[in-house]
């Protein structure tokens, strides 16, 4: 089969720009799918932190975009990043140049990614690609499927198919979507608005799943979750209505950068036939947040945003029950204040048994993921999730809630016939959370069967190679649902 030609469209692509996983994703998927002889060009906005940066580019042009009276120039820059694969920048000092921190949670999000998905047709016709596919990433981008679809419909780029993937389906448009006045609702359906006043309510996510020829969703499991009222965030109904063009992949992590055997950040480098050292490592954790220096006693790694979808509201009821049980904690993150608070407060009361770090960085995590025993990842719900995927690969054993990516990644341990890698619980309840890590608990006070989980985790595969073929598979399927769509 012939190779593809794919436009990958995101807010953010690490290492330019991260927020959180979909930066990973968005560097890791282009990557891997150019791997197997396609042709990728990845767009993302040129934010103003970028300009510290060494980023070797030449700049290709621009093009102007109106909003009723307000002209927008973007001006285009271009970095070949490797054979098949190459970086556009869309920038414009006012949209995206100035912003030095938070790319998100403005009051101008909706605009500013208004502006971005009308500058990505712009930028293809001015480097002369038509794609067979544009691969647009979560809601920053959910404008372009219905660009292509009912504005540019006589347009060469018109020909491209569009893949749409839900990485977190709450987020759909600029502020919280259950917060719209009902005045305000946007319905999808139509072109999109000519002045700026009228973008603020436009549901990016909406009219995405309703123009795109393929969506997809980060796990199988959550594909099916958002089917229902429970997880569809209010867009189950459309989702019923679209479910046959509606698939799911999970995640990969890039294993050049997520692997102990060479992972900077560490003090000790370690693999799976090699776990004394990663002892080392809980001995230096211990040392560095203050912990009693003890091999036998448990070590509680959490690495993710403080939110209430990671799981937080239960961990701070079961906290105090915690903190009399034989085991440490060390919690590494940004987010909540309140919950920041909550972990300081119980840190000065415990400090022998907890120790927070807030912000995150990538070296303290690193080192929670090396030096701990045991990960807890007790989310409400997860589409994906990347943490509990790094962690078996440090060899840190996953507490998860049976959920989304949690569900589809982590096996829970039978004693009995030793298969597993991890410790899951299927209600969301603090009962069978405190079940799931007393289980864990008591396995860890045997030797042998521990370290047989542990290596056992550590050789689990989820490297970008599998997801990328899949991807692959789905751009193709698109590209054949589009041709289906098209009138005679």
């Amino acid at each position: 089969m012939k190779p593809l030609t794919i436009v990958s469209v995101s807010a953010e692509v690490s290492p330019y720009s991260k927020s959180g996983g979909l930066g990973d994703v968005a560097a890791a998927l282009p990557k891997h799918v150019a791997k197997f002889g396609h042709r990728v060009v990845i767009v993302t906005p040129f934010w103003g932190f970028m300009k510290r940066q060494d980023i070797p580019y030449k700049e290709i042009g621009g093009s102007d975009i109106r909003i009723g009276p307000d002209t927008y120039h973007l001006k285009f820059k271009h970095s070949r990043l490797r054979q098949n694969l190459d970086a556009y920048f869309l920038c414009n000092e006012e949209m995206f140049g100035r912003y030095q921190t938070r790319m998100y949670a403005h009051d101008n999000d909706a605009l500013r990614f208004f502006v971005f998905d009308r500058g990505v047709p712009l930028l293809l016709k001015a480097i002369n690609l038509i794609p067979d596919v544009i691969h647009c990433h979560d809601w920053h981008t959910g404008l372009i499927p219905n660009i292509l679809k009912l504005e540019l419909g006589h347009d060469p780029i018109a020909k491209a198919a569009t893949v749409y993937t839900i990485h977190n389906l709450p987020f759909q448009m600029q502020g919280n979507w259950w917060m719209v006045p009902d005045d305000k609702v946007d319905e999808g359906r139509g072109p999109l608005p000519t002045t700026s006043s009228q973008v603020r309510w436009l549901n990016f996510t909406k009219r995405a799943i309703m123009y795109a020829d393929a969506i997809n969703t980060v796990s199988v499991r959550y594909a099916e979750e958002i089917l229902t009222p429970e997880f569809g965030q209010g867009l189950d109904r459309l989702l019923r209505r679209r479910q046959k063009y509606v698939y799911g992949i999970i995640n990969g992590i890039d294993y050049a950068v997520y692997n102990p055997q060479f992972d900077q950040h560490l003090w000790h480098k370690y693999d799976w036939n090699s776990l004394d050292r990663k002892m080392k490592n809980k001995r230096e954790l211990q040392k560095l947040v203050g912990l009693e220096h003890r091999d036998d006693i448990p070590i509680i790694g959490l690495v993710h945003r403080l939110t209430e979808q990671k799981g937080f509201n239960l961990i701070r009821e079961v906290l105090p029950v915690l903190m009399q049980l034989p085991l440490q904690m060390v919690i590494v993150g940004s987010g909540d204040r309140d919950y920041i608070n909550f972990f300081h407060k119980m840190e000065k009361r415990f400090p022998k048994k907890i120790g927070i770090f807030t912000p995150f960085t990538e070296e303290l995590g690193s080192r929670v993921y090396a030096g701990s025993d045991m990960f807890l990842m007790p989310s409400r719900y997860e589409p994906s999730g990347i943490s509990q995927l790094i962690s078996l690969r440090y060899g840190s054993i996953p507490i998860v809630h049976k959920t989304g990516g949690l569900s589809d990644t982590v096996e829970d341990f039978d004693p009995r016939s030793g298969h597993g890698t991890g410790f899951v619980f299927s209600r969301y309840t603090r009962e069978d959370l405190l079940i799931a890590i007393v289980r864990a608990l008591e396995t860890f006070k045997y030797p042998q069967t521990w370290e047989h989980l542990t290596w056992q985790a550590m050789q689990e595969s989820y490297s970008w190679d599998i997801p990328a073929e899949k991807y692959v598979q789905l751009y193709r399927r698109a590209i054949l649902n589009h041709k289906r769509s098209q009138p005679e």
